[in-house]
């Protein structure tokens, strides 16, 4: 547990580049990311449609109301004469038959209530439901995607801090072997050069700082754009604890399969309501001319009421095969559900071979740098005593340096496996 007492120990100092009051973690990069990617819009979008889909879904228990007006001009109406001469003469004064105008107009208001859907109105509602919630989850799948930006980012610049602080510490190191060198010179026992070779060192260290801050800088400005937030040199990223690894796969993507299927199961019901009768309640209102009246050539006002059953029973020949349409679906989305946990368990697998690789690589760096130390102390004694000389002691410096560097490169290695082990399985 040496690299979780050495990330603990990284947190209390808190990257000491920077002053910023509150600090960065990446839990809340996290949320900022996912506030700020453009795509969180359409959960507005898919909310207000399905609010307008169950509305028109439940107007449809709305009496409906359809005007129609119409005029026309016809060539012949029907002609009676004829039939005057088969009347009896006794009659023939008595019956008068209406000339029939050639034109007509009315004007027709119709009224529909709906009494029986076969359900239809209920799984039109069902429907929009089911689609809005797979639509939502799809939207969660793709936003979750963002931690494993978030992360690449989040660690590397973490990885660059903790470089820099051991840029400072060899440079320091470098700093203190110039003092004792330039002392002997001072005294006589050791050359300019030694000094020389010191201080050549010392600029390389620092331009190899310049890089890290560069680089820095670099991924800062990638980590605000992801998080719409306004980042500097100045700002602190905190190293998260190592987190809980729990093998289960708790995936956003588990959930949007579940829907999914719950939207066919919604389709296969629906099929069923073509097999039953619908009963509207109607009422016909018109003005116009004709009216009902058979020997009436004025306008007038009618009306007409009834109920009207629709039964088409045409959806019996395509039922069956349709089920099976939805059947394949399911099915098809069951394989691709296998397969999506086939691939997360291989990923996971490799994901925690890796952890136990740089678990074993920090615990073996942590004896390494110990061992370093040790000699470079040493080294910097002889020295001071002029035993050696100011190569040597560079030698030993940078073996320190590069203990320690591969030290920090494997804990945060290791750190961001474990999450990346923890975004896998969705936990």
């Amino acid at each position: 547990m040496k690299y979780f007492v050495a990330l603990t120990l990284l947190i209390s100092v808190g990257l000491s580049y920077g002053q910023n009051e509150k600090p960065l973690t990446i839990d809340s990069c996290y949320l900022w990311a996912r506030e700020n990617y453009p795509m969180i819009k359409e959960r507005g979008i898919i909310l207000q449609t399905k609010q307008f889909t169950l509305e028109n879904a439940w107007r449809g228990y709305i009496p409906q109301l359809n005007v129609n007006a119409q005029a026309t001009y016809q060539s012949e109406t029907a002609n009676y004469g004829s039939l005057f001469a088969t009347l009896p003469p006794q009659f023939a004064g008595e019956i008068h038959f209406p000339t029939y105008s050639k034109d007509n107009a009315n004007i027709d208001g119709q009224v529909k209530q709906v009494i029986f859907d076969a359900n239809a109105t209920k799984f039109k509602k069902e429907n929009a439901v089911a689609q809005a919630d797979v639509q939502q989850q799809n939207l969660e799948v793709s936003l979750y995607s963002l931690r494993d930006r978030v992360n690449q980012v989040y660690f590397g610049v973490l990885l660059i801090d903790q470089e820099l602080k051991q840029n400072d510490l060899q440079q320091a190191d470098i700093q203190n072997g110039i003092d004792k060198t330039q002392a002997l010179v001072n005294n006589g026992t050791a050359y300019k050069s030694n000094v020389d070779e010191l201080k050549a060192q010392l600029l390389q260290t620092q331009q190899s700082k310049v890089d890290l801050v560069s680089t820095r800088r670099a991924y800062i400005m990638v980590l605000g754009l992801l998080i719409n937030q306004t980042l500097d040199d100045s700002t602190v990223l905190i190293a998260p604890q190592s987190p809980s690894l729990i093998p289960d796969i708790r995936r956003p993507e588990l959930q949007w399969y579940e829907l999914q299927k719950k939207s066919y199961d919604v389709q296969s019901r629906q099929l069923e309501t073509g097999l039953l009768p619908q009963i509207n309640a109607t009422f016909d209102g018109e003005y116009g001319r004709p009216t009902l009246n058979p020997i009436s050539n004025d306008f007038g006002a009618y009306w007409i009421a009834g109920i009207h059953v629709n039964w088409s029973l045409s959806t019996l020949y395509t039922l069956k095969n349709n089920k099976r349409l939805i059947a394949l679906s399911q099915n098809d989305l069951d394989v691709q559900k296998e397969t999506f946990l086939f691939n997360t368990k291989v990923t996971m697998t490799q994901q925690n071979e890796e952890i136990k690789k740089y678990g074993d690589l920090v615990s073996n760096d942590q004896q390494i740098v110990d061992l370093r130390e040790s000699v470079k102390n040493a080294s910097s004694a002889q020295l001071q005593n002029g035993v050696i000389t100011s190569h040597d002691y560079l030698t030993q410096v940078d073996a320190e340096a590069q203990a320690r560097v591969s030290l920090i490169l494997h804990q945060v290695q290791l750190l961001q496996a474990e999450y990346n082990f923890q975004n896998t399985s969705g936990n």
